[in-house]
């Protein structure tokens, strides 16, 4: 087959080949202890780090291997900060057949990816249930491609509407209702006051404007699964212009800043902490960040679900967190899924949440007493999660989001007539082999 399925699959092994050369030229594959109940585990860094006693994925590490018995040890590895260069070490080792891998944390729209290559390790039919049933729909159908399950969900994360309750007054806001885009940004305009998005060129501008279309009914990829000749996309329906015609609503009414081609996670909380805006879309993490660190601003905040991208439909949130797969190449295969057993339990996503912000995906966890209490908001957290809508779930991800992003920078450039049409032309050349990112 000399086709456009044959020039993807032919890039596929270059990667592979590639990937081994990078590894051999830093001397092989990661070390692979003799014990073999030993088990690597390679993290996403959290507010916990490397630390046993940190609260984060390291501490869930400790108290699961001495919960083993001596069954197992897991060890940990820190990944990048970032979610392209966790997906790059991480593509690097597996297509590299790197046995010091056992388990991972992966960014959800990771999952397809690598499942499809046969990188991941299918999950044991009889942990299915386990799995599966308590946790939040989008975070289980982010854990399979194609009808099977390659992981199981760790923590789900979901942004809300953070604002100044003062300032939302102000503007006339009935926070206690949904709001659209349209009114927050005609809000921030009346009173002077700026909106924290994420619109540097990066992956979290690709989860904004996935969050709109979705929010308008539409999706990115509207048939995911399919070869790269046959995806089509979403962009240019009614609903892609809807999210567009946002963005440029943002720069006409100067309502994201002067540098809204910049800002990320941290540069929007920075921007509220500092009075610059007075509402932003983030992460549940902010809520203990502005707790420890700003009781003025923390005594003014108030949450809300997502804004809604079209007046009477309801928002999509946007779907983050962390799913754990094994490595097929694992040569520990069974006592890896027995360690997720345990790194994923009720009682450790309980643990996780309460020491590093991160929201759990069992759904039960907020019901728990010391959960509300930490999370006052852990009601709003459940109901945003179950309504979230996953970004898309395609074998060509990686593409798919880098293509968004170029077009879509600098936001100024954004024009609901153009962009969407643009960005479709290039995705289906470079998904054919006809052009590069």
């Amino acid at each position: 087959m000399t086709g456009r399925r044959g020039r993807r699959t032919a890039t596929l092994a270059a990667v592979v080949t590639g990937a081994g050369l990078v590894l051999a030229a830093c001397g092989g594959s990661a070390d692979t202890s003799d014990d073999s109940s030993t088990l690597t585990w390679y993290i996403n860094p959290d507010a916990g780090g490397a630390d046993p006693n940190g609260g984060g994925q390291a501490q869930l590490a400790r108290e699961c291997s001495e919960a083993s018995g001596g069954a197992y040890e897991i060890r940990v590895e820190l990944l990048p900060n970032s979610a392209t260069d966790q997906r790059q070490q991480l593509l690097r080792r597996l297509a590299a057949n790197d046995k010091g891998v056992d388990l991972m944390s992966m960014d959800p729209v990771f999952v397809a990816e690598f499942a499809e290559a046969g990188f991941l390790d299918e999950v044991p039919s009889e942990l299915t249930e386990e799995f599966t049933a308590d946790a939040v729909s989008a975070a289980v159908e982010s854990a399979g491609w194609k009808g099977q399950l390659y992981a199981s969900p760790l923590w789900a994360n979901t942004q809300l509407l953070w604002y100044r309750k003062s300032v939302a007054q102000e503007a006339g806001l009935d926070m206690s209702r949904p709001v659209t885009w349209d009114q927050l940004i005609d809000a921030a305009a009346k009173v002077d006051t700026d909106i924290g998005v994420q619109a540097s060129l990066y992956e979290g501008y690709t989860v904004w404007i996935n969050a709109m279309i979705e929010g308008a009914g539409g999706q990115i990829v509207q048939n995911p699964g399919a070869d790269a000749a046959d995806l089509t996309f979403g962009l240019e329906s009614p609903e892609g212009k809807e999210a567009a015609a946002v963005i440029e609503s943002f720069v006409d009414q100067n309502v994201g800043g002067p540098a809204l081609g910049s800002t990320d996670e941290t540069t929007t909380l920075d921007g509220f902490r500092l009075e610059t805006s007075s509402f932003m879309v983030n992460w549940i993490y902010v809520y203990s960040s502005l707790k420890d660190a700003d009781p003025a601003v923390f005594d003014d905040l108030g949450w809300a679900r997502y804004p809604r991208t079209v007046e009477g439909e309801e928002s999509k949130p946007p779907l983050g967190g962390i799913e754990m797969g094994v490595n097929q190449a694992s040569e520990n295969k069974d006592a890896s899924w027995e360690a997720v057993q345990c790194l994923t339990s009720q009682e450790s996503q309980k643990a996780y949440m309460l020491g590093s912000g991160n929201p759990a995906a069992r759904k039960a966890v907020y019901d728990d007493p010391e959960v509300r209490e930490q999370f006052p908001m852990a009601d709003l957290i459940r109901e945003s999660l179950d309504a979230g809508a996953p970004r898309p779930l395609t074998q060509y991800y990686g593409d798919v989001s880098s293509g968004i992003q170029r077009e879509y920078s600098p936001p100024g450039s954004v024009d609901p007539d153009t962009t969407p049409q643009r960005t479709t032309r290039l995705l289906q050349d470079v998904l054919n082999g006809d052009a590069l990112l």
